[in-house]
């Protein structure tokens, strides 16, 4: 049979019908690729999986096996998120980060914004309720106890969270507020509430928080202690109860010698 010229030359054939292309954006997938891409090597030569888990297990006693670690910490599973979402963010991407990072939080309980800068080591203990905004900076081996913020305290625009040092403690429901600076090493009690920069190797307490420094003694690279803290209002109580019944007694033994009289 004799060939058509249509059929010869497609192109030319005004009936032809062009295949359907699907309208993909391409340019979102191969950030999306590349994303994840970056995200992999990195873990394989900063072996960063590896330090998350050898920091669960140097911090908390109760973690017993791998497999444990691996299914049952929230908080390292909101740090994996975060990878992505993190590597995604840099890329340029803003919706995809960000349904990462809330997907994440609703099966962690923990919020951490896509644009937060964490350092290697972190340990988020138990983690619900655990609030770590857009700008905020966290260093290494930095230790969060549940229900606390790295939060803001306005609307302004360009760095509003705080900067937290390496080595540091933040205790149960502490709030971190504004584009401060948490000095490494340093010790946020529970439920203290810090809003001004905070020295290295100083332990803050109360709401507002207080500084109280430990008579040169430098704090131990990762003190876990946020518990058995200085409180500076209980000892200011202290030393106005001890004034009060300090005068109560001279008042007592003036009247024993007036009616002695």
């Amino acid at each position: 049979m004799a060939v058509s010229q249509c059929e010869r030359d497609s192109n030319s054939c005004p009936n032809r019908v062009e295949p359907r292309r699907e309208a993909v954006s391409g340019e979102a997938v191969f950030l999306f690729i590349r994303g994840v891409t970056d995200l992999a090597t990195e873990g394989i030569r900063m072996k960063w999986l590896k330090r998350e888990i050898n920091a669960i297990f140097e911090r908390d006693p109760a973690a017993k096996t791998l497999l444990e670690v691996l299914l049952c910490y929230p908080g390292l599973h909101a740090l994996i998120f975060h990878r992505v979402a993190h590597a995604l963010h840099r890329r340029g991407l803003v919706l995809l980060p960000r349904l990462i990072s809330q997907f994440s939080r609703f099966l962690t309980g923990i919020e951490i914004h896509p644009g937060a800068k964490i350092g290697a080591g972190l340990f988020i203990d138990h983690g619900m309720g655990v609030v770590i905004g857009e700008t905020a900076e966290v260093g290494d081996n930095v230790t969060i106890y549940q229900g606390a913020t790295l939060g803001g305290t306005g609307k302004e625009k360009g760095k509003r969270h705080p900067t937290v040092g390496d080595n540091v403690v933040i205790g149960t429901g502490a709030k971190i507020l504004g584009p401060i600076v948490i000095g490494e090493s340093a010790r946020i009690g529970a439920g203290s509430v810090v809003l001004n920069n905070v020295p290295s190797h100083t332990t803050v307490v109360g709401v507002p928080g207080r500084i109280v420094i430990y008579d040169g003694e430098r704090v131990p690279s990762v003190d876990l202690n946020h518990v058995s803290l200085p409180d500076p209002v209980a000892e200011m109580l202290y030393c106005l109860q001890k004034q009060i019944d300090d005068l109560r007694f001279q008042q007592e033994r003036c009247l024993k010698e007036g009616k002695a009289r």
